[in-house]
Order: C-alpha cells, then structure tokens, then sequence
C-alpha cells in the first residue's frame, strides 16, 4: 500500500519497456487480484468475505490503495485459519506449494516482494526513480505496521 501510494503519478499508464500490452497500473492491480483470487480459493468456503477485484486497466492509485487495504484483510484472515487449524490452510483446487503456514507465508511474500521490486526497478528505468525517503521507507516495517494499526 505505501508503495502504490508513493508511486511517481506519471508512471501509472506508463507501458513496460517491451511488454507493451502491460502498465505500472496492471503489475499493482495484480497484487491485489492475485490477493482475491487466493481468499476466494482458499477461504471463501470457511466464511472469509472475498474482496472485488479491480480493474487492471482503470484503475486508479486511490482506488487500489483501499482495494489493497480490503485484500490485506483477506489475507490476515486465511492465516488465522491456519493457525485455528493447526498450522495449515485448507488446500486450493489449484496450488503449488505445501498448505503449512511456513510455505504459505512465504509463498504470498515472495510474490508481491517480485511485484515491488518490479515496480522500484521500472521507475528507475523510466527515469521516475522513487525518492530516497520512499526507496528506504518500504524497508520501514514497524513504522508500516504502526500505520495500518
């Protein structure tokens, strides 16, 4: 969420360098669908509510900065699930790693630690280089957590 907040406003219809068909926009939209689409699988049968998803085309920072807030939610959810059974989450009709917390924790971080990294690494290479306070600050994760609190 800090990320999408703070990007460049310049570099959200932005085309990546040799993949014109995708934008700055759609790789922070698919955080957010990739989020939706595990709660749907994975929790939607034990009652956790699935967040919408947004449209990877249209939508705006605003709007996928609350959408993000929503999934995060989610996501908080489908790991006290695992924890309340015992350690593991319910399995998804489609999954390629173990269903244990340890797997799934890093399974959700690494995806959307690529994204994040993508998208530092795009604005550099579009000349929208994030500043230092930003760059640093997605680092900052007591102070991130203090936020969301």
């Amino acid at each position: 969420m800090y990320l999408v907040e703070n990007l460049p406003p310049a570099l959200w219809s932005r085309a990546l360098p040799g993949v014109p068909r995708r934008t700055v926009r759609t790789i922070a939209a698919h955080m957010h669908n990739a989020r939706c689409m595990w709660i749907k699988m994975i929790g939607a049968r034990h009652g956790i509510a699935v967040p919408r998803t947004v449209d990877p085309h249209r939508v705006r920072p605003s709007e996928l900065w609350r959408a993000l807030s929503r999934s995060s939610e989610g996501m908080v959810r489908l790991l006290q699930l695992g924890l309340a059974q015992g350690g593991v989450v319910p399995r998804a009709a489609w999954q390629n790693f173990p269903t244990d917390l340890v797997h799934v924790l890093n399974y959700f971080v690494a995806h959307e630690a690529h994204h994040r990294g993508q998208l530092c690494m795009l604005a550099r290479q579009m000349g929208q280089r994030l500043p230092g306070p930003v760059a640093a600050g997605l680092w900052q994760w007591s102070k991130r957590a203090r936020e969301g609190s």
